[in-house]
């Protein structure tokens, strides 16, 4: 099968608590996206910092730093017929928003909530993470010692603790086709 060039793509920021899903998600809605035909790239957070962001903090400025960085990749990737899904804990409602004026100027933005409360995270705690913030072994840790603040006014809600990972995908990939950013089938 060919593959289906978009003039421009867009980017989908998937925000939410350490463990909340949205690596699953945004990988499970790559999937489908690529069984289409279209050109599609996963940002996540473990991936940026080994790879292009090493350098980057956990304090507030590092993690402003790192975020403007990945909006800006993102939007090079989008404006160049590329649709990225971009999976970040982003805790801060003004960096989500400097993320949002970068990508917009050039691509559609679409946030979405990936929502699970800090106790669902930490039952779940995938890479033993909120452990070692519990434990005092990692300082500034979203939900835990440093804060999340929630979107006020996402896209999107996905709330993974009503929902298993393959609705979530469905409900991702139906807002997509639904909004127009991908064709009905």
């Amino acid at each position: 099968m060919g593959l289906n060039c978009l003039d421009k793509g867009f980017v989908v920021w998937l925000t939410g608590l350490p463990g909340s899903g949205k690596t699953t998600i945004a990988r499970g809605v790559a999937e489908r996206i690529r069984g289409m035909g279209y050109h599609v790239e996963v940002l996540d957070g473990d991936w940026v910092r080994k790879t292009i962001n090493p350098d980057a903090g956990f304090d507030r400025e590092g993690r402003r730093r790192h975020l403007l960085r990945v909006a800006w990749i993102s939007r090079l990737l989008a404006r160049n017929g590329v649709i990225v899904l971009a999976s970040f804990v982003s805790p801060y409602r003004a960096v989500r928003s400097e993320i949002r004026r970068i990508v917009e100027e050039e691509v559609p933005f679409i946030e979405v909530f990936v929502k699970a409360s800090v106790e669902e995270c930490i039952r779940r705690d995938p890479k033993g993470l909120y452990a070692k913030a519990l434990r005092g072994e990692i300082k500034n840790f979203t939900g835990i010692s440093d804060p999340y603040e929630e979107p006020e006014d996402p896209e999107l809600v996905i709330d993974t603790e009503a929902e298993n990972p393959e609705e979530s995908v469905q409900k991702l990939f139906n807002y997509l086709i639904e909004k127009g950013f991908l064709p009905k089938n």
